[in-house]
């Protein structure tokens, strides 16, 4: 596998990104349609930072740029949409760490506050958080759902991580060592 890694081009590194945004949605889904555990404004938006991330894989798939540019602007942009859902899943682990005496109060749903708000003041109230972000509604082994999506969210950076190691090795010339350049 890690021989196929060093050699995997833009498409290779991408659909293993798409692999793992359809892998996490299809886990986000499944707790709330087969397990009945409703989303949180959060949640919501780290859904989207998934799906960002995996229509930027998805692109980069079916483009398969076979120069280090293109390459890099892919990882760089998958890159973003990670670490965007990085940084809202560790918000979500911070409300959930507040104290009881320290949670904000609940506010409007998520929908009527996008029906009748601007979406960057939805974006503040959501992020300035909200008393039902802070819920702890599951946990397996221990973490809590925003604890087990952060994780997905970290080991999903991998992947535009090598992605833009591979461009950028390539540029320098850098080869692995008993690799014989093909490309």
């Amino acid at each position: 596998m890690i021989e196929g890694l060093r050699e995997a081009g833009v498409r290779g590194w991408s659909l293993l990104g798409l692999g793992g945004c359809v892998l996490m949605m299809a886990v986000a889904l499944g707790l709330e349609h087969l397990g009945g555990l409703e989303p949180c404004p959060l949640c919501i938006f780290q859904r989207v930072a998934v799906m960002a991330a995996g229509v930027v894989f998805a692109v980069a798939a079916l483009h398969d740029p076979k120069g280090r540019l293109g390459g890099a602007v892919y990882a760089l942009l998958s890159l973003l949409a990670v670490a965007a859902g990085i940084g809202l899943a560790w918000r979500h682990l911070w409300l959930q760490s507040l104290p009881a005496d320290q949670v904000p109060s609940c506010g409007p749903g998520l929908d009527y506050m996008l029906e009748v708000l601007p979406l960057q003041q939805v974006l503040s109230m959501v992020l300035n958080a909200s008393g039902e972000c802070a819920e702890i509604s599951a946990r397996f082994l221990g973490l809590s759902l925003p604890g087990w999506t952060l994780i997905g969210f970290v080991v999903l950076a991998l992947v535009p991580l090598g992605l833009l190691w591979r461009s950028l090795r390539r540029r320098n010339g850098y080869r692995w060592p008993g690799v014989t350049p093909q490309d």
